[in-house]
This record gives structure tokens, C-alpha cells and sequence, in this order.
């Protein structure tokens, strides 16, 4: 079986690829892109594979608009950190999901699917309802306040007044705009998915930072950056190297 991943984080494809082979040596990866041009040039250019994996949002773009451009004669599981009931709008056709973080179990079950499925050759195409469907779901609102419980009280706290999130000893906190630390009952990695990733960024595993709560940014050793936070202790808040990239880009919006 011959694969293409279309990734544009450098973790989540090592991820895939890692699982891919775990659940068959055999498999080739025959390409790798991470954007929506080099997709389409890609596609445009050589024979199809026998299966893509394709991430939903890219650095340029969603990957819906790769159908704009080419005709994917082949099947595409999307892998994607949106939630399972908007996923379900696009899950037609030729079609399938995997929510991040890939589970290797769902991965089997995916690639089963399709193994046993798509025998003949399956020209697929995402027409405008689809289109129209998942672009109204990634338009999602995103989460304005969190409870904390305080002792016996429990208080509301607005997204807006939080400088950032940060874990510590298996613990996730939230750090407030008046320099007070709240335990949440939310992982980094759920907090992604449920606030503005146009406000927040998740810089490494331990920060998910606010762009307002930014003093200031000083270049570090390879290539990486320092974050200095408003009442953050933690003086070295780097952002990882493999992150630097798009935290630029976030900058920039």
C-alpha cells in the first residue's frame, strides 16, 4: 500500500507515520507535504496513491480547497483536533475521520475500513453542501469562561482575563490577569481545542499563552524564543523549535 500524509506539524506526522508502520512495516509513504500548494502540485503532477491521510487545517489554508484544485482519485481519511459531532457533517462517501491525538485502535479500525471498502477505484469528491457544512462547523464558538471552585465557592473566570495556561506536576493551571493560579479540570491539549486559537497559543507542552499577556520576545539558542509573560516566575517560557515557525506566523495575523 502506498500513503501520502498532508501535515503540517512536524509532531503530529512523526505520529502518524510511527503508527502507520507499527500497524504495517509494508506500508510506503510515498510523500509528505505540509500545505496546500505542494498538495496540489503534488497531486497534479503524479500518479495517486493508494490512500491519504490529510490533515484539515494547514498553514495555508483548509485542505478541503486541495478538491478545488485536482480531482483525488483516491480514498482520504482526515485527521483533525475538531469535535466528533461537527466532524460527522463531511463523514460521506469515500470519507473518514481520525480525532487527534490518533489512538492506534482507531487507526486500525480506519485503515481496515478502507482496506476492506474500496476494492474498486472510488472517485471522490467533496461537492458544495459538504463544503458548506464543515466550513459552518469550523466556524464553532469557542469556550468564554471557566468555573473554578474557590474552597466552598465557585467562581466564574472570563477567558479574557487569563494570561495563560500552564501545567505542573500532572496539574493544569490558569493564570489570571490580576496574578491568581486556578486548577482546571482540562488538559493542555483540551484547552487547544476549546479557546481562540487566534487569542492562544500553545508554545510547548507545558504553555498555552494569551497574545496580550506577551511583554516581550527574545531570540534564544537554535533558533528558539524566549516569551516573557505578565506575572509569570517561569523566566525561561521557550517556544519549542518545532513551533517557532507558526508562532511567527500567529504574530503576524
Amino acid at each position: 500500500m502506498k500513503v501520502i500524509i498532508i501535515e503540517d506539524e512536524q509532531l503530529a506526522a512523526e505520529r502518524l507515520i510511527e503508527l502507520i508502520k507499527k500497524y504495517d512495516p509494508a506500508i510506503e509513504i510515498i510523500g509528505k507535504f505540509d500545505s496546500v500548494k505542494k498538495s496540489i502540485l503534488w497531486f497534479s503532477k503524479n500518479v495517486h496513491p493508494d490512500l491519504v491521510f490529510m490533515d484539515i487545517q494547514l498553514g495555508d489554508g483548509l485542505s478541503f480547497e486541495i478538491f478545488e484544485h485536482t480531482i483525488i482519485d483516491c480514498p482520504v481519511i482526515f485527521t483533525t483536533a475538531f469535535d466528533e459531532y461537527a466532524i460527522r457533517a463531511f463523514k460521506v462517501n469515500s470519507i473518514d475521520y481520525l480525532l487527534k491525538p490518533i489512538d492506534f485502535d482507531e487507526l486500525t479500525t480506519a485503515i481496515n475500513k478502507f482496506k476492506s471498502s474500496y476494492k474498486s477505484q472510488i472517485n471522490q469528491k467533496l461537492d458544495n453542501e459538504v463544503f458548506d457544512k464543515v466550513l459552518q462547523m469550523l466556524g464553532k464558538n469557542y469556550k468564554n469562561r471557566f468555573l473554578i471552585k474557590v474552597g466552598e465557592h465557585i467562581k466564574s473566570i472570563n477567558v479574557d482575563d487569563i494570561n495563560f495556561f500552564y501545567s505542573l506536576e500532572k496539574a493544569t493551571f490558569l493564570k489570571t490577569k490580576s496574578d491568581n493560579n486556578y486548577v482546571i479540570d482540562y488538559s493542555l491539549e483540551q484547552l487547544e481545542n476549546l479557546i481562540d486559537p487566534q487569542q492562544f497559543f500553545r508554545i510547548n507542552r507545558k504553555y498555552l499563552v494569551n497574545l496580550n499577556a506577551i511583554i516581550d520576545i527574545i531570540t534564544y539558542s537554535n533558533s528558539r524564543l524566549n516569551i516573557i509573560l505578565k506575572h509569570s516566575e517561569d523566566k525561561d517560557v521557550i517556544v519549542s523549535r518545532e513551533k517557532v515557525s507558526k508562532f511567527k506566523k500567529w504574530l503576524d495575523k
